[in-house]
């Protein structure tokens, strides 16, 4: 019985693994874009339940795009007059409860009648934070691709672990950027 809970409790943890979401505007041509710049004061916006981040998950955020935008893809970043796309991103955090119960054995209840199962109940707040980033068509100033990801957050990392979260964070998210054409 044991090992058949240890087998589901591994099953479920693997279904969890966070996969991004994407949303794309179906009749943007995204062959033709080639030029990217940032939008003016990305990371923030008049929604007060978003996340403010401070000035240096901002950076590692920003050379995160910019290098899979570059690296990856072969667009340029030019100045925003220029530029055929503007990027912008959100950050949010949400509490998030965890509530596990299993059952630790039997028990004789009133010494001599009956058996039953003993139970026992954790809960656990943590943070998930969700990265949001847009892709807007400076021509039309129209949104013509969103992609998100979130993620349960890590307490005590040192700024290398930091950065090579939002690395991949940020490479994941851009995956489908531009949008695979479903067969």
């Amino acid at each position: 019985m044991k090992n058949i809970l240890i087998v589901a409790a591994l099953a479920l943890l693997s279904a969890c693994t966070q996969t991004p979401d994407w949303d794309y505007d179906k009749s943007a041509n995204f062959s033709n874009f080639k030029t990217f710049a940032w939008v003016e004061n990305a990371s923030l916006t008049k929604d007060t339940n978003n996340y403010q981040i401070n000035g240096l998950m901002e950076k590692r955020v920003r050379t995160a795009v910019n290098n899979e935008l570059t690296n990856a893809l072969g667009m340029t970043l030019v100045d925003p007059a220029q530029a055929d796309v503007l990027v912008n991103y959100h950050a949010s955090v949400d509490k998030e409860l965890e509530v596990d119960t299993f059952n630790t054995g039997y028990s004789n209840r009133w010494g001599y009648w009956g058996t039953g199962f003993q139970r026992d109940t954790t809960a656990r707040e943590y943070e998930v934070g969700t990265l949001v980033i847009d892709i807007v068509d400076s021509a039309s100033n129209q949104l013509i691709w969103r992609g998100a990801k979130e993620g349960r957050l890590k307490k005590k990392q040192t700024p290398e672990q930091r950065e090579a979260s939002i690395k991949k964070t940020v490479a994941n998210i851009l995956s489908n950027f531009p949008p695979q054409k479903q067969q």
